[in-house]
C-alpha cells in the first residue's frame, strides 16, 4: 500500500518490538471492513444489532476496569518538565520509552498487528495531517474507520513525506495500573498501552487531535481547539459560523446540533453542524481565521442524548454505529440507555454483559457510555463539511456553567481582552458528577486536559495569532446558559432557544446590535436579546445580564490565584487584563 521509507522502516522496528502472528493493512474498503466486523462478532469483541431497526449497528463491551479517560495515566513526554507545563503529567522521554516498550514487548504475540492510516480532515486538504495507527484491536480499526478518513487515499496523499504522527496501541492485558497514554510532541509520537476504551485508544481523536495538534499549531502558526463549529443561517440564506469552547456538562453537542425555536424555524433560521468537538483553524488568504473539523464522525456521550434533549445527535445513531457499554435489549436486539426514554427494556444485560432489571435501582448503562457515529448521517451536516479550505469564523464563543457570576452573554473589549476571558473560563461541578456541588474549576478555553505543551505559551501563541489577524480577527464572547435564581432553578431555557443569544452574538460582529458596558465586557441592551415566545419577563433577563461587582472581585482574587501557576510564562497581557479588570471593578 505504501513505499513510503519512513513508514516501513517504523512498521518493521515496532513488529520487531511487539512480534505479531500476522498484520494486515487498512485500505478503507467497505469489503475489508464487513469481514472485520463479520471476525469481531464471531470472536464476541462485538455483537450485531437488529439490522432492520439499526442497519449497519453494534454493541461492544469494554473490561470494566477501562471505561473512560484517565487524566492520570495521560503524560507529555517533553523533553523537559517545564516544557509540558503546569497542567500536565509529565515523564522524561527515554524513561517513557523503555516503560512503554517493555510493556508492549511481545504483546501482539498471537494476535494481529492492524496498520490504520488515516488524515485528520479531509484527505489532501492544507488543513489535514495524517497518522498511522498500529493496534491489535478490530475494536479500534472500525471506530477509528468511522472517526477518521482512512485507507489508500491516505498513503497516496502523504507519498514519500516524513510528516506524519506515529501512533502505537497495544490492548495488553487491560491491566490499570500498566495504562498509560503517552504523548511525545517532539517526535510526533503517541503510545498507548493497556487500554482498549476508545477516549485512550483511538488516538486521532484528543491524542493527536489536540495534544499533539496543538504543539504542532504553535510551532507552525495554526490553532488545534478544543471547540464545535456551527454555521446559522438567516432567513436571506446568508451562513455565518462560530467556534465555541465548553467543558463537559455544559451543552456543547447540543449546541453543535441545535434546532432552532419553531419561530425562528418558520422565518426560515437554519443551524448547520460543521464539528462537535474538535476545531483546526487557520489564517486563510483573505486574512481571516477558517477552521475545519478534523474528524469524521461523533463520539459522544449516550446517556441523556434522546428526542428531546438533541433529536440530530441521536438520528445520527440509527445507522453505521458502534454503542459501547449500553445496556442490550435482548427481545429486539437493540440498545438503550438512561434518559432515552421512559420504558427500558424489561429483558435486557446491563453494560457488564450481566442480567439487568431496571427495578433494581443499578443504572443499565454506563454513565460514560458512547456511541461512535458517522458525521454524515446528522441531519443537520453542513455541506461545508469535506470542504478543504474551511469556513470562515466570525465569533469565538467560550462558555461554562455559573450559577450567579458569569451573565448569559458578554462580549470581550478586543481580541487580547477576549484571550484573556478564555484563559480565565470556570466550570461549576455538578451534583452527579462529584457530590459537592459549585466548586469552580479552572479550565482555560477547555484545553486543561488537552494541551500539548505549557499553558502559558499557549497563551501567548492565542495572542500572537490576535497580532496576525488584526481587525480581521474573529470577536470573542462568553456565554452562560446555567444562571441561578435565589431558589435554585435556571433562569434561562436553554437548547433551541440559545439561538437567541447567537443572534445577538452575530449582530455584534456586524455591528448591528446594541451592548452596554460593564467592568467584564459588553452585555446586550435591554432590548438586545429577542424574548418573544419565551415565558422569560424583562425583569429576568435584566438579572440574567447584570454583572455583580462583589462576585466578581472575588473572583478576580481567584484568578490572581489561578494565574500564579503559569509563573512567568503567563504572558504580561494577561497580568494586565486582570490589573485593569479589579480597577474597573473599584
Amino acid at each position: 500500500m505504501t513505499t513510503n521509507k519512513s513508514v516501513l522502516a517504523w512498521i518493521e522496528e515496532m513488529k520487531n518490538l511487539v512480534n505479531p502472528d500476522s498484520v494486515v493493512f487498512i485500505d478503507g474498503s467497505e469489503a475489508q471492513l464487513e469481514a472485520l466486523r463479520a471476525q469481531a462478532v464471531k470472536t464476541g469483541e462485538m455483537i450485531k444489532l437488529n439490522e432492520e431497526k439499526l442497519p449497519g449497528c453494534y454493541l461492544h463491551r469494554t473490561a470494566v476496569n477501562d471505561v473512560a479517560r484517565v487524566e492520570g495515566r495521560t503524560f507529555i513526554c517533553a523533553k523537559t518538565k517545564e516544557a509540558a507545563g503546569p497542567t500536565n503529567n509529565w515523564m522524561d522521554p527515554a524513561e517513557a520509552y523503555k516503560m512503554l516498550y517493555d510493556i508492549a514487548k511481545g504483546s501482539y504475540a498471537g494476535r494481529t498487528m492492524y496498520v490504520i492510516p488515516y488524515s485528520m480532515g479531509p484527505v489532501g486538504s492544507e488543513f489535514s495531517k495524517i497518522g498511522i495507527e498500529l493496534t491489535d484491536s478490530i475494536y479500534v480499526v472500525l471506530n477509528m474507520a468511522i472517526m477518521t478518513r482512512v485507507g489508500e487515499d491516505v498513503f497516496k496523499a502523504l507519498g514519500d513525506s516524513e510528516d506524519w504522527i506515529k501512533g502505537l496501541h497495544c490492548k495488553c492485558n487491560i491491566e490499570e495500573e500498566n495504562r498509560y497514554i503517552c504523548h511525545f510532541p517532539e517526535d510526533n509520537t503517541i503510545i498507548s498501552v493497556n487500554s482498549g476504551y476508545g477516549g485512550n485508544v483511538l488516538l486521532g481523536k484528543k491524542c493527536f487531535a489536540l495534544r499533539i495538534a496543538s504543539f504542532l499549531g504553535k510551532n507552525e502558526g495554526w490553532m488545534a481547539e478544543h471547540m464545535l463549529i456551527l454555521g446559522l443561517e438567516n432567513p436571506k440564506g446568508e451562513i455565518k459560523y462560530i467556534a465555541a469552547a465548553f467543558p463537559s456538562a455544559c451543552g456543547k453537542t447540543n449546541l453543535a446540533m441545535l434546532i432552532p425555536p419553531e419561530k425562528y424555524r418558520k422565518m426560515g433560521y437554519k443551524v448547520w453542524c460543521v464539528g462537535d468537538d474538535i476545531a483546526w483553524m487557520r489564517i486563510g488568504e483573505d486574512g481571516r481565521l477558517w477552521a475545519v473539523n478534523p474528524e469524521n464522525g461523533f463520539f459522544g456521550v449516550a446517556p441523556g442524548t434522546n428526542v428531546k434533549s438533541n433529536p440530530n445527535a441521536l438520528s445520527s445513531t440509527q445507522s453505521g454505529t458502534i454503542f459501547t457499554n449500553v445496556v442490550h435489549n435482548l427481545d429486539e436486539n437493540t440498545v438503550w440507555w438512561e434518559g432515552l426514554d421512559k420504558n427500558p427494556p424489561k429483558n435486557a444485560l446491563n453494560w457488564k454483559g450481566e442480567k439487568w432489571d431496571c427495578e433494581g435501582g443499578e443504572k443499565g448503562a454506563h454513565p460514560n457510555s458512547r456511541f461512535t457515529a458517522p458525521a454524515k448521517n446528522c441531519p443537520c451536516i453542513s455541506s461545508e463539511f469535506d470542504s478543504s479550505k474551511g469556513v470562515p469564523i466570525s465569533a469565538i464563543v467560550f462558555g461554562g456553567r455559573r450559577a450567579k457570576a458569569a451573565p448569559l452573554v458578554y462580549q470581550s473589549r478586543d481580541w487580547q481582552h477576549g484571550v484573556f476571558v478564555g484563559s480565565v473560563m470556570a466550570s461549576e461541578t455538578t451534583a452527579a458528577a462529584t457530590g459537592a456541588v459549585g466548586v469552580v474549576r479552572h479550565d482555560p478555553m477547555a484545553m486543561i486536559p488537552f494541551c500539548g505543551y505549557h499553558m502559558g505559551e499557549y497563551f501567548a501563541h492565542w495572542l500572537e495569532m490576535g497580532k496576525k489577524l488584526g481587525d480581521k480577527a474573529p470577536k470573542i464572547f462568553n456565554v452562560n446558559w446555567f444562571r441561578l435564581d435565589d431558589e435554585g432553578n435556571f433562569m434561562w431555557p436553554g437548547f433551541g432557544d440559545n439561538m437567541r443569544v447567537l443572534n445577538w452574538i452575530l449582530d455584534r460582529c456586524e455591528g448591528k446590535a446594541d451592548a452596554v458596558e460593564t467592568p467584564i465586557g459588553y452585555v446586550p441592551a435591554a432590548d438586545g436579546i429577542d424574548l418573544e415566545g419565551l415565558d422569560v419577563s424583562k425583569e429576568t433577563l435584566a438579572e440574567l445580564l447584570n454583572v455583580d461587582k462583589e462576585i466578581w472581585s472575588a473572583e478576580a482574587a481567584d484568578i490572581e490565584e489561578f494565574f500564579k501557576k503559569f509563573g512567568d510564562k503567563l504572558p504580561k497581557e494577561l497580568s494586565a487584563e486582570l490589573c485593569e479588570l479589579k480597577a474597573r471593578l473599584k
